[in-house]
């Protein structure tokens, strides 16, 4: 399918799954969620992701939050589903599934739990790209995953064809300037870690998986302008405005914080489901804060105030 931009460019938010009282996976307020940022103007979506709580929902839960994407958004923006299995055997039975359901590409994850050898990663991957012909996106977090998919790995997966691209969360900037100088075009890199976002764009990724988009939307597609125009001095006003809630995006309780701001926003519940918790006490208190002061003080809202 051809969409109006390529597949990753732009801003692509890591979707939330949105649950109901009871703990189920709420369909139509998911549906709505990835429609209102669609209408927004990002690139595309990635669903079951970190954000998507992937591992917190069952394998049927994930095939009914894809069918569910593909029926409120499909063929407007590339849907990119999250692979995130116990097992190298789940994950290929899980790619097969999600191109059948009608999803874009994929972004594969290593095997959780496990910390493989750079072998036994490749093999992992390799394994599950041979399931399936949608491009992939190798998920690289070493803060998160305990795994990084090092050059040795990436060396390994050269000729398979249709693993393509590296979604790059290490903290690490330089990382951006390493994959590329070693790989030339072999991978496309996108910056994964919000906080470096930026910086990842000005060194060479092509676009951003990004978890505050979800509830910033606008401001994160106008970045995304102002970079592709080389505008920078109207990216790092935008930037320098979003950094407080970005760096929500490097901490362990990244998806309860997102969440909350996308209610707050008035685009998503709060609601998580266990072994999560919704934030609470001071820290529930530091966040309330910083999406206020941000809803507060929006570049997009400056520019409408002034062209009045």
């Amino acid at each position: 399918m051809k969409f109006d931009t390529p597949l990753w460019t732009g801003v692509y938010p890591a979707a939330t799954t949105q649950f109901a009282l009871d703990g189920s996976v709420d369909i139509p307020a998911t549906q709505k969620v990835l429609t209102a940022l669609v209408d927004d103007g990002v690139t595309g979506l990635i669903l079951l992701g970190t954000c998507g709580e992937n591992n917190s929902l069952e394998a049927e839960e994930k095939r009914t939050v894809l069918r569910a994407a593909v029926e409120a958004v499909g063929g407007r923006v590339p849907l990119v589903s999250g692979v995130s299995e116990f097992t190298t055997a789940r994950a290929a039975a899980f790619a097969r599934e999600a191109e059948t359901i009608g999803i874009d590409a994929l972004m594969l994850l290593p095997a959780m739990v496990y910390v493989p050898t750079s072998n036994e990663l490749a093999t992992h991957f390799t394994t599950v790209a041979k399931n399936t012909s949608l491009p992939i996106m190798l998920y690289n977090n070493p803060p998160a995953y305990r795994v990084s998919v090092d050059f040795a790995t990436l060396e390994q997966l050269r000729p398979v064809e249709n693993i393509v691209a590296v979604k790059e969360s290490a903290p690490d900037p330089r990382r951006f300037t390493d994959v590329i100088n070693r790989f030339g075009d072999r991978y496309i890199v996108m910056a994964g870690l919000d906080d470096i976002a930026l910086e990842g764009m000005l060194l060479g990724a092509s676009g951003w998986v990004s978890g505050l988009t979800s509830a910033f939307p606008q401001e994160s597609v106008a970045l995304i302008k102002a970079v592709e125009a080389g505008d920078w001095i109207e990216a790092r006003r935008i930037y320098r405005w979003f950094m407080p809630l970005l760096h929500l995006d490097a901490e362990h309780d990244l998806v309860q914080s997102i969440k909350l701001a996308e209610e707050i926003m008035g685009r998503g519940s709060e609601r998580v489901r266990l072994p999560r918790l919704p934030l609470a006490g001071a820290r529930r208190a530091e966040v309330i804060a910083m999406v206020e002061t941000c809803a507060a003080t929006r570049p997009t809202l400056e520019k409408v105030v002034a062209a009045a």
